[in-house]
């Protein structure tokens, strides 16, 4: 896949000669980049000052255009602006109030002396943090920088900036305050202990970037210290999204997702997610697959993470290479590598072949060579139908998460959001529309509700919070208050006391 086009504005100053402006536009367009937009932002008896928007390949075919207008004669380069670099210009986010403070009253309420009250309140109950302080709707993206998109380990600075645009996604889709935590420790038990005495100011926590196999230890040990949901991203974000798809790819061949037989291709923190999810749901022919073959509890080398995939799946006992875990599969799932999928491997599987090639940006197979070969088809990228994007579940979840005071995520929860996301395609449903786009703005409210009515179902809510079951609404508890004041006054008149 080539490289996106970049925008770089160039603010120059040209000469007011006839032929001049044309100049400059022919220039830019002989080394091969186009010129989008031109503003003439002021102007001088004899020079115009103008703003070019160029769109160019890369860094080194921008710093050619800015070398060509260096040497235009009657053109002064005054500056270079990158569009990503502005639009992360002073970061993507930014701490809001709720109340403006313009005098002593408002002084008084919202700090000393009015919020002793609220302290003392909550040293009584814990619990009254979630209606009276932003733990109700906080959420923290945490990291170790170890595994950064397809970046690598560039540590946890450098992975700031995505860690921004995460908490920007969960506050634009979800309504959730979230905000980075970077933690830089590779030791997994000083990373949990590190979380753990942090985490009294959130209502959950999204582990974001963190390679495996340490993610798998890290978010065990969080769910076991901390009563708050911890959710790798990485891993059942990814879960989430591909089993709404299978679920809507399955009616598409007219089949029982239960039915269908699954090769998951990579085994790493979303592979093994995958696997864990499937399951759940009532998927049990899954077959497991890396770079050595299919992972079975007698091949040598497995390390702990695949020696229990092994014993949980591949209900067959296949044995062997790729080759013959995909002979008559009806489903591929890919979050490998590029071109891992040879052709005349897919067409081994089964007819009504459902494949998901999530690679990016290269996916395992290309769409266009697998066209005509598969029933549906699904893949990373927002350039073809069916994208698996992340972002149709991680708002949604933990908006749904923290209107209900959960005190974990489960499996059961994670199906629901699943299905939530699956109902939103209807009787839309087709071979190229088996997920909602990731703009639909539609899909946060069901998921959200669906997560929360789950958490509720099952009981995993603070007791006494406004997501408890037991819980009585704002007006119940407002309606009794009153009828508490009126049976004092009465009874105040009628001279009883007791």
């Amino acid at each position: 896949m080539p490289p996106l086009p970049q925008r770089i504005t160039y603010r120059v100053a040209v000469e007011r000669t006839p032929g001049k402006l044309g100049a400059v536009a022919g220039a830019i367009e002989e080394h091969g980049a186009d010129l989008v937009a031109t503003e003439r932002t002021a102007q001088q008896r004899h020079v115009d000052f103008r703003d070019l928007t160029v769109e160019v390949r890369d860094q080194d075919h921008a710093d050619e255009i800015a070398a060509t207008l260096v040497d235009l004669a009657g053109v002064e380069l005054l500056a270079i602006t990158d569009e990503v670099l502005a639009a992360h210009d002073r970061g993507k986010i930014r701490v809001e109030t709720t109340r403006e403070v313009l005098g002593p009253s408002d002084l008084a309420l919202v700090y000393t002396p009015g919020v002793a009250k609220v302290c003392r309140l909550i040293e009584e109950d814990p619990v009254a943090a979630y209606r009276l302080t932003i733990r109700s709707n906080a959420v923290a993206v945490i990291t170790d920088g170890s595994a950064v998109l397809g970046l690598g380990d560039i540590g946890p600075l450098a992975s700031l900036p995505v860690m921004e645009g995460k908490a920007m996604l969960l506050r634009s889709f979800g309504d959730v305050d979230a905000y980075p935590v970077l933690v830089d420790e590779r030791d997994p038990d000083t990373f949990v202990d590190t979380v753990a005495r942090i985490a009294g100011g959130f209502g959950g926590i999204n582990l974001e970037d963190v390679a495996a196999p340490r993610c798998f230890e890290i978010e065990g040990k969080l769910r076991q210290r901390l009563d708050i949901p911890v959710f790798h991203d990485d891993q059942h974000g990814t879960a989430i999204v591909v089993l709404a798809a299978l679920l809507n790819a399955a009616r598409v061949v007219s089949r029982d997702p239960t039915s269908l037989r699954v090769v998951v291709q990579g085994v790493g923190a979303a592979g093994v997610a995958i696997i864990n999810l499937l399951r759940a749901a009532g998927v049990e022919d899954i077959v497991p697959v890396d770079v050595d073959g299919i992972v079975e509890p007698t091949r040598k080398g497995n390390d702990p993470i695949r020696r229990r995939v092994a014993k949980q799946s591949n209900p067959r006992g296949l044995v062997g290479g790729k080759e013959t875990a995909l002979a008559g599969a009806d489903v591929f799932v890919g979050v490998s590598g590029p071109e891992t999928l040879p052709l005349e491997l897919l067409r081994t599987m089964a007819d009504d072949r459902i494949v998901f090639a999530l690679a990016n940006p290269t996916p395992e197979i290309h769409p266009d060579i697998a066209r005509g070969h598969v029933a549906v088809m699904a893949t990373g990228r927002s350039d073809f139908p069916n994208q698996i994007n992340n972002v149709l579940a991680f708002p949604g979840l933990f908006r749904g998460l923290l209107d209900a005071a959960a005190t974990a995520v489960t499996d059961d929860m994670k199906i629901a959001a699943a299905q939530g996301i699956a109902s939103i395609v209807g009787d839309d449903l087709a071979p190229d529309y088996i997920v909602p786009s990731a703009f639909d703005r539609t899909v946060v409210p069901v998921v959200a509700e669906a997560v929360a009515a789950t958490a509720r179902r099952q009981g995993h809510v603070r007791p006494g919070s406004e997501g408890s079951l037991q819980a009585e609404s704002a007006a119940a508890q407002q309606g009794a208050a009153q009828r508490a004041v009126q049976r004092a006054i009465a009874r105040r008149f009628s001279g009883d006391e007791g």
